[in-house]
């Protein structure tokens, strides 16, 4: 009886595995980036921003090499900008939930071309909570910093289909 079990469960993950592969599933990884961004400048409003980090971290995963001089195409991160929208109250008139609306812009120059402009925002919902205004304040910070991961990720993405 336990070795039907086993065989059942064996096949149930070769058969996911199967339908996996056969769909095209693959981890992400670092983006590809073109031949021609493997040497970028990396400049920003606010280099010393999160946002601006993790770009740098990200494209050193992608294997891009950062350089300062030369005639390299230089990608400028422009300052990000958090926006809070209210969606909900409480009955006794307190804010119970709120929209964030993280923008990103950023400008890819390549020597002897047009500069090009890309920006995005990302959304999430946020529950506020008086009564725990420290936790709350913690988990805003965590999923401000996820958002900025993410906006990271995002713009290399973009890079490699610019």
């Amino acid at each position: 009886m336990a070795a039907l079990h086993a065989l059942k469960n064996g096949l149930a993950l070769a058969l996911v595995c199967l339908l996996l592969t056969s769909c095209g599933f693959h981890l992400k990884k670092a983006s590809n980036l073109p031949d021609d961004l493997k040497v970028l400048t990396l400049v920003g409003d606010d280099e010393k921003s999160a946002l601006f980090e993790l770009v740098e971290k990200e494209l050193i995963a992608s294997k891009v090499e950062l350089n300062q001089v030369g005639k390299h195409p230089e990608l400028k991160i422009h300052k990000d900008r958090l926006e809070r929208q209210i969606l909900s109250l409480f009955d006794n008139g307190q804010v119970a939930e709120y929209e964030l609306a993280y923008s990103v812009s950023y400008t890819l120059k390549r020597p002897g071309q047009k500069a090009i402009n890309q920006s995005f925002e990302l959304y999430r919902n946020y529950q506020d909570d008086p009564d725990n205004a420290l936790a709350k304040a913690k988990e805003l910070d965590l999923l401000l910093s996820e958002i900025r991961k993410q906006a990271s990720r995002r713009i290399v993405r973009e890079l490699s289909q610019l």
